[in-house]
C-alpha cells in the first residue's frame, strides 16, 4: 500500500466528510479530551487496508496511538479485536466513519477473494481482479484482492496492451489489430486478446499473442480450446464467474481466472468501532 497515495486519498475523503468541521464532535467536547477506542469484527472475514486506521488518526491527531492485534490478510472470527486506538475523542469519533467505510470495503474484497480461491481449488489458476475499480480507490481495491490471496491484473491502461471487442471491430480484425499495437510499443510490453470464438482463438494464436482471455466459456468449452492453445500463451478465463461456478473451471487448463465483481460488487466486512 503505497503510504503518499494513501495519506492524500484520505486527506480527500476527510475533507468530503468534515466540510467545515464535526458540528456534533466539536460541540459535545470542546477541548482536547483524550480517549479509547476499538475496532472490532463483527462477522467472519479477511482484514486488509489496516494502516488506514494509522493513517487516518494521525491526520487528524498527531500524537494518535495504535496497537494493531490483527494484520492484512489475517483470519477473524466475530468479536475479534482488530485494532485499538488512543487518541483525543474529537479526533476518534470525527474519523470514525471514514476509516469504518474504508477498511469494511476492503475486508470484503479480501474475504470474497479468499473465499472463491478456496472454492475453485485449483492452485495452477491464479485469481485475479480487473480495471473494474471505483475511480480514486483502484490501488486500495486491488491491495486487498492481494490481502485475500489473489493476483493483480491491468493496473492502468498504461500497463499492458488488451485488445478487446470493440478494438477488434475498429481495427477490422485480430491480426490487423495486432499487428498496429506491435509497430508502436516495445518488446517489454506483453499483448492480450480477448476472444469469443473458436475461429478468434486460432486467429490470436496465429497473430502471436502473448496471452489470450477466452471470454463468457463455459468449463467444458474452456478445456476444448485450451488444447488447441501452445504452452507458451498465457490463458485468461472471465465473464459471468460467480462463487456458485468457478469450481467447474477446476482442472480445465487455464491460467489466469479474473473476475471484475471482486472489486465492484462484493459485500462489506462487518466491523465495528466502539469508544471505551
Amino acid at each position: 500500500m503505497n503510504q503518499l497515495e494513501l495519506t492524500e486519498l484520505l486527506k480527500k475523503a476527510f475533507a468530503e466528510d468534515i466540510g467545515m468541521g464535526d458540528l456534533t464532535t466539536n460541540a459535545i467536547f470542546p477541548d482536547s479530551k483524550l480517549g479509547k477506542g476499538t475496532y472490532t469484527a463483527k462477522a467472519d472475514g479477511i482484514v486488509a487496508g489496516l494502516q488506514i486506521i494509522r493513517t487516518g488518526y494521525t491526520l487528524l491527531d498527531p500524537d494518535a496511538k495504535v496497537t494493531f492485534h490483527k494484520q492484512d490478510g489475517d483470519t477473524v472470527k466475530r468479536g475479534d479485536t482488530i485494532a485499538e486506538v488512543k487518541a483525543s475523542v474529537r479526533a476518534l469519533l470525527t474519523g470514525e466513519r471514514v476509516i469504518l467505510n474504508l477498511i469494511q470495503h476492503l475486508g470484503g474484497i479480501a474475504t470474497a477473494t479468499q473465499e472463491v480461491i478456496i472454492l475453485l481449488n485449483d492452485d495452477s489458476i491464479s485469481v485475479t481482479d480487473t480495471r473494474k475499480t471505483l475511480p480514486g480507490l483502484r490501488s486500495l481495491q486491488k491491495y486487498a484482492v492481494r490481502s485475500g490471496g489473489g493476483s493483480n491484473h491491468r493496473f492502468r491502461l498504461d500497463d499492458g496492451v488488451m485488445i478487446k471487442d470493440n478494438h477488434i471491430k475498429a481495427a477490422g480484425s485480430i491480426t490487423k489489430a495486432v499487428e498496429r499495437v506491435r509497430a508502436e510499443i516495445g518488446h517489454m510490453v506483453k499483448i492480450e486478446v480477448e476472444t469469443e470464438s473458436k475461429h478468434q482463438v486460432q486467429e490470436a494464436i496465429k497473430a502471436g499473442v502473448d496471452v489470450i482471455m477466452l471470454d463468457n466459456r463455459t468449463p467444458d468449452e474452456v478445456k476444448e480450446l485450451t488444447a488447441i492453445i501452445p504452452d507458451n500463451i498465457i490463458v485468461e478465463v472471465s465473464g459471468g464467474i460467480t462463487p456458485d461456478t468457478i469450481n467447474g473451471y477446476k482442472d480445465c487448463g487455464a491460467d489466469v481466472i479474473s473476475l471484475g465483481w471482486l472489486t465492484h460488487s462484493v459485500k462489506a466486512l462487518d466491523i465495528s468501532f466502539n469508544l471505551k
